[in-house]
Order: structure tokens, then sequence, then C-alpha cells
């Protein structure tokens, strides 16, 4: 089957498109994520580095899916975020709202619609754009729901490793760091992938950055578990949220 892995990068999104086998990966760079369902090749599994299914309340432990997993990841956990509720990822992007304020206002909708008062890390706020345009899409598309699947890459690789947390970070202060970036390599390319679709300069030339280009690999190695019916599902099966969308990371 025809799989795509997906991360967000500056400005759009990195897809690695899979027909069958890894070492044929193809990595692409689009505007919009609609943009990968008008391509002429169907796909039949898209698994996406992005929450999907938002809560219309938060509990106290948040997301079924970031309480389940952020224990298997070690020092990695701080890569999961938490994200709140449908309310507050939306205000996030509230037109309406003066952008300086937006994330005080998206802030105290969080703490309204959660059971412990919480509010919303800067890191989450900045990827709510990229949350809404996939909740947006699925809306439009209800026909994608079943072939569009949260993932993320560190427990895509968690998964690759023997299901053991990586030694190494994937960032150090924000910049992409050499032995976590390396070793994320090594277990890409024993899964198949080729070392020139995961380096630097193929990273350059499509003008994403490094580890984006890195984790949309691994989300393209999710997809194929997925349409394989060999992916893990945290949790499993996957809660719903009011919308009918999956609320689970595959792997």
């Amino acid at each position: 089957m025809s799989v795509a892995g997906l991360d967000g990068c500056r400005g759009g999104w990195v897809a690695v498109l899979v027909d069958g086998d890894l070492a044929r990966a193809t990595a692409i760079r689009i505007d919009t994520l609609a943009e990968l369902f008008e391509r002429t090749e169907p796909l039949h599994v898209v698994a996406i580095d992005m929450p999907i299914g938002l809560p219309e309340r938060i509990g106290l432990t948040g997301r079924a899916p970031e309480r389940l997993v952020r224990p298997l990841l070690g020092g990695r956990q701080s890569s999961v975020f938490s994200i709140p509720s449908r309310a507050a990822v939306y205000a996030g992007v509230d037109e309406s709202i003066p952008e300086d304020e937006r994330y005080r206002h998206c802030c105290a909708i969080a703490r309204e619609t959660s059971d412990g008062g919480k509010a919303v890390a800067k890191q989450g706020f900045h990827i709510f754009p990229k949350i809404v345009e996939i909740d947006r899409l699925l809306g439009a598309r209800p026909e994608l729901v079943p072939r569009v699947h949260e993932c993320h890459p560190e427990v895509a690789f968690w998964a690759m490793n023997g299901r053991a947390p990586l030694s190494e970070p994937k960032k150090v202060q924000n910049k992409p760091y050499g032995p976590g970036i390396e070793l994320r390599r090594k277990l890409l390319h024993a899964q198949g992938f080729v070392e020139t679709l995961t380096d630097a300069a193929t990273a350059k030339a499509l003008k994403v950055g490094h580890d984006d280009l890195i984790d949309a690999c691994a989300t393209a190695w999710s997809a194929g578990r997925v349409s394989r019916g060999e992916a893990l599902s945290f949790p499993d099966p996957p809660e719903r949220d009011a919308h009918g969308l999956p609320i689970a990371i595959r792997a």
C-alpha cells in the first residue's frame, strides 16, 4: 500500500512517501495538508506528527495518548506536548483576538475547560494552527478519517529501538543535536531507509529542518505499520472526541 508520514516544518509540512519499499521512499515539501490528497497517487494511510481528536474538556491527566506514551520515553518525555480542549486550541487561532493577546486568552479558556485548571505550554500553543488545519480538513472530508492517524516520532523510535527510550536527544537548546540525529538515522537505516534520504543535504534541498525530515521518516515508518495491522495504539482501542475523531497515538 502507498503510505505517507508527515511532520510540520516552518511554513508547511515535510512528507515522506512510501510505495511498498522503504528503500524507494521519497520526500517532498507541501504548503498545506490538502495538497497531499490532491495527488494522483492514492494514499491508503497517512501518519502525522500532530494531535488529532480534541476533547471538549481535559481531565487531570490530560489526553490518554500523552499520558500513556510519556512513561515509555525516559528523558524524551518533554517531546510529548500537553494538548488542551478543543475550545482552547481554536482560541489560539482566533483572528478576532489581537495576536499579542491570543496566548493569554487561550490559557484562560484552557483553565476553564480543564479539571486541573491548567494553562497552555508555549510550545503547544505554537502548533495550534497546524492542529486546526488537520481538524478542519478531517471535518470537511470525513472519508479521510479512517486513513489519517496521529503518531509521534519519539514513540516510533522507541518502537524501532526494541521498545527502549533513546539515549540522546534530537535537539539541544532548540537546535538539531548531531549525536541524537545520527542515532535516529541509524535506526531508520536499519529499517530500510537509504542514507541519502535522511541526510542534511536532502533536508536543505527541501528547505526543511534536518530534524523535521528525520521525524517525517519516522512517521512514514509508523504509517507502514498501520497499513499492515502491526501498529501499537495508545490507548487501544482509541478514544473518540465529540466529532468522532480518534484520540490515539499509533506507532
